[in-house]
């Protein structure tokens, strides 16, 4: 089960003893502890379904965060994150500069996006859900991102870095963010259905 649980695999062993080898597992026990994301080999992106026929992909350029990773106890597990909006780059100046306005995420009132874990769970091998609070334009709702835990390795600069991939799909209307504009053959512009996708490496503080 990853970073946070291991099953065992010998046949003699019973649920009760695997449950207690892998509380005690001296190689997961040893990447439990803090980390910060390492923003320059991280990305948080998005997508969006754009004049109903294609996909417009972007991501945030300035971010931070924080993962409290429990390898005995996953539900222990913590983590917190803090986008700086004005950092948004989907590729295009012009589309940048809307998204940045009012008629979107109102940069100047609401300079952060911020997520903080509530809960996490293991689903069985690398994978893991998160569950937290999103905030965006000021209004906080639910948020539930899925991982699926990449590994560790200590990097040639002695850093101890673990790595998950995540996914996770909104309405951004539940955020507050409405405007669109119809198009003549039907539909509408943007998307209400925004896919996130998170690719973190994080470094154990020392």
């Amino acid at each position: 089960m990853g970073i946070f649980g291991r099953k065992n695999t010998d046949e003699t062993t019973t649920a009760a003893d695997t449950a207690d080898t892998a509380t005690v597992n001296p190689g997961l026990a040893a990447l439990t502890g803090e980390y910060a994301i390492d923003p320059a080999h991280s990305t948080i992106g998005f997508t969006a379904r754009h004049a109903m026929v294609t996909n417009v992909k972007g991501k945030f350029g300035d971010f931070s965060g924080s993962l409290l990773l429990d390898g005995v106890d996953p539900s222990r597990s913590t983590a917190s994150i803090d986008v700086k909006m004005d950092s948004i780059d989907t590729g295009s100046a012009d589309r940048d500069g809307h998204l940045r306005s009012a008629d979107f995420f109102r940069t100047d009132e609401f300079p952060a996006m911020t997520f903080r874990s509530t809960s996490a769970e293991a689903l069985g091998g690398d994978d893991y859900r998160v569950s937290g609070e999103l905030s965006i334009l000021g209004v906080t709702r639910p948020l539930t991102i899925d991982l699926e835990f990449n590994g560790s390795a200590k990097d040639p600069f002695g850093n101890e870095r673990v790595g998950f991939e995540g996914k996770a799909e909104i309405l951004r209307s539940d955020w507050g963010l409405t405007w669109n504009a119809a198009l003549e053959t039907g539909g509408v512009l943007v998307s209400d259905k925004i896919k996130l996708n998170f690719d973190i490496s994080a470094i154990k503080n020392a």
